[in-house]
């Protein structure tokens, strides 16, 4: 993978690119950042130039017997560590690496929720196992297979668990001779501090709305919807992909957001108490197990955004205002009901429930509490 293949990131390009000009590499960074910004394909192409045998001035050649190697992620000096969840496939990354290998080359921006259906995992949490730290010091103590640096990926190292973590610490202080530690995360407040402390922060920020413009044409979208798309999807675009993708999808979870809060509206508002038996009905179908917790999940993110949406609709900005036409229909007559007074309330009990899904809590007991709570903060 080459810096050219990568959407945006310019600055933090040249950036990585100079490190490698002067010879001043850390032999420990975290790129760190949003879903969806494309810190794990900057990753590769950084490791893919560091070791090219012809580099140029702002990229790899893509020519050499490394780069091609690169371009396959099969070259023996390039490592990957990322979670998995313990089958009968295996127990470490390398029972999975040929799909993880596969999803990379086919997506490049992905989510571990994509890296979940790939594997077909539903309803449990993947996680980098303590057995994995003693693989990953394996490998990185094999000779070199050339003249360049090894290099270990770890995606998704918030996932580590503390066992792994820790035995970790001791090589990422003291690595062997010309090894480097790429750490790709979306949550590094989620690591250790003795892992913080130890790698040089890459802060890879959000893309602009013109260059997931410019990419979602290049794909084939129509300018017009182009501009929207990357409007709402807030500097990602893996989320402009899911936007443009997953109409079906923002349909049901739009029908399911106007049922929670039309229900819980008329519980508190008129007594309906008819109502309360639909949310009840609500709550046991968002608790279906074919639903699955990360669609769960992604329910809770989607109505988190729907009450900023409304809240954000009052001012009447429309350039803060991140809605497809049917969301402001809809905000229309509810965004009145999300003010001041209660839109921290609300995304706080949506946060919670999303946290209690991913900790494996009973999701018919969360979703209906939910219900209870939306019928007291929105009649305020």
């Amino acid at each position: 993978m080459r810096f050219r293949d990568i959407i945006g990131q310019e600055d933090v390009k040249k950036r990585l690119i100079l490190t490698a000009q002067q010879g001043r590499v850390p032999h420990a960074q975290l790129f760190a950042g949003r879903q969806g910004v494309g810190k794990l394909p900057l990753a590769i192409a950084y490791a893919q130039y560091l070791n090219c045998s012809n580099p140029g001035e702002n990229d790899s050649c893509g020519q050499c017997p490394t780069c091609l190697q690169f371009e396959k992620l099969q070259h023996p000096d390039l490592h990957f560590a990322f979670p998995i969840v313990k089958t009968d496939a295996g127990d470490t990354c390398n029972d999975f690496m040929d799909e993880f290998r596969q999803l990379v080359l086919d997506q490049h921006y992905f989510s571990l929720d994509d890296w979940y259906n790939r594997l077909g995992i539903e309803n449990k949490q993947a996680v980098i196992y303590e057995k994995e730290s003693s693989e990953i010091l394996r490998k990185l103590s094999l000779k070199s297979f050339g003249t360049g640096y090894k290099v270990m990926i770890i995606w998704q190292p918030e996932k580590m668990n503390i066992a792994c973590a820790n035995k970790l610490l001791k090589l990422l202080e003291e690595p062997p001779e010309k090894t480097l530690f790429f750490l790709v995360s979306e949550a590094p407040e989620q690591l250790l501090s003795t892992i913080l402390s130890r790698v040089q922060l890459i802060r890879v920020p959000p893309l602009s709305r013109e260059e997931i413009t410019q990419a979602l044409i290049e794909r084939g979208t129509e300018e017009q919807a182009a501009s929207d798309i990357a409007h709402l999807a807030q500097g990602s675009f893996l989320q402009a992909l899911q936007t443009a993708e997953s109409k079906e999808q923002s349909q049901t979870f739009m029908e399911d957001f106007v049922s929670l809060m039309r229900w819980s509206w008329m519980v508190g508002h008129k007594k309906d108490y008819e109502s309360l038996q639909k949310l009840r009905q609500w709550s046991l179908k968002m608790a279906d197990g074919k639903m699955g917790r990360e669609k769960q999940k992604a329910f809770l993110r989607f109505v988190q955004r729907q009450i900023r949406e409304n809240f954000i609709y009052n001012y009447h900005t429309p350039q803060l205002n991140y809605q497809m036409q049917p969301e402001k229909d809809f905000s229309k007559n509810f965004a009145a009901f999300i003010h001041a007074g209660n839109v921290e309330k609300i995304v706080a009990e949506l946060d919670k429930a999303e946290r209690q899904i991913t900790q494996n809590g009973n999701a018919k007991i969360i979703f209906f509490d939910l219900c209870l709570q939306m019928i007291v903060l929105i009649k305020k």
